[in-house]
């Protein structure tokens, strides 16, 4: 589930191959104004077509003008975006999570 309070985006629960096309769209629903954090403190498990799912919102914010600032995102998540060489498309702010 993804919901937005003001300018903060909260993910929570899995995202995954089987939810991910659902999660992307939900997301991008939210994208209007300027600058958002897109926190993940509340995700509970990622397999790597997150990635997939992150770009397509970094490809949307660009669109509609928006900034998109990553916060509380895991070792593991941020391991997969390094892996997949898409890291300088991300901006990272506060502490990661170790899970």
């Amino acid at each position: 589930m993804i919901l937005r309070e003001g300018n903060k985006i909260n993910i929570q629960g899995s995202v995954a191959i089987d939810n991910v096309v659902a999660m992307t769209a939900q997301g991008i629903a939210l994208l209007k104004g300027g600058r958002l954090l897109v926190d993940f403190s509340e995700v509970e498990e990622v397999d790597s077509s997150i990635v997939s799912m992150l770009l397509e919102w970094l490809r949307e914010a660009n669109r509609l003008g928006c900034q998109l600032h990553f916060v509380n995102m895991s070792e593991s998540l941020q391991s997969l975006i390094q892996l997949y060489g898409v890291s300088e498309f991300f901006l990272f702010e506060g502490t990661s999570k170790n899970t």
